[in-house]
């Protein structure tokens, strides 16, 4: 790890931070883009504090002016070296979400801080609209449906069977429901959720009919 002993010659210990600083930046920048700006002030130099503004949200450039919690920070170091995720906005009233991370010297004085501002308006936007397509009606449809394998292939199943003695599945005679629910049970395709309501449907009886059916079955 490069140390402070470490760092290239000609350099200030101050010089060196912001450099190393300005990776961070834009590092961080990269990694949330481009709902996140990222910047980097130079508190040494509040009047133009900004030297680095990754995904530019605020309108804000380099050369700018340090803000209202940069200045702070210049008069009084007691103020916590990280704030994390407090409100803001941005001067056109979008939300955000800033965190501010205070750098200091060796003597313990800020010199520089990172600030990065989550524009939230976007993240509520798309919140919106995951709420309405994930939003269900309870009563919307006319019958029970189960998007399982299993019941796909007792639907199959019965209609196939119909087919081949061309009719419609609710006009097999009982007979022929018997048969067909007879396969059904020796394939334990019964057991599986959803089956006999399935099943019902598709031979346009009750379910308490199909239960009679089986018991009918199982008792012969």
């Amino acid at each position: 790890m490069l140390k402070i002993a470490d760092k290239p010659p000609g350099l200030s210990d101050e010089q060196w931070l912001m450099r190393e600083a300005s990776k961070i930046t834009s590092a961080l920048g990269e990694m949330f883009s481009p709902i996140c700006e990222v910047v980097l002030h130079d508190l040494m130099n509040p009047e133009h504090a900004i030297i680095q503004i990754e995904n530019n949200l605020s309108g804000r450039s380099v050369g700018d002016s340090a803000t209202e919690l940069g200045l702070a920070r210049i008069v009084d170091s007691s103020i916590p070296e990280v704030l994390a995720n407090y409100a803001n906005s941005f001067s056109d009233g979008r939300p955000v979400k800033s965190t501010s991370i205070g750098l200091k010297n060796k003597s313990g004085k800020y010199i520089a801080a990172i600030c990065l501002n989550l524009d939230i308006s976007y993240l509520k936007s798309v919140s919106a609209h995951l709420e309405q397509l994930t939003r269900i009606k309870s009563d919307a449809a006319p019958v029970g449906e189960h998007l399982t394998r299993r019941p796909a292939d007792v639907s199959a199943k019965i209609l196939a069977f119909a087919a081949r003695r061309n009719r419609d599945p609710r006009a097999l005679t009982s007979d022929e429901k018997s048969e067909i629910l007879r396969e059904l049970v020796d394939e334990g395709a019964l057991e599986r959720r959803g089956a006999a309501e399935t099943i019902a449907t598709v031979l346009g009886v009750s379910r308490s009919n199909i239960y009679y059916y089986i018991k009918k079955i199982q008792n012969s």
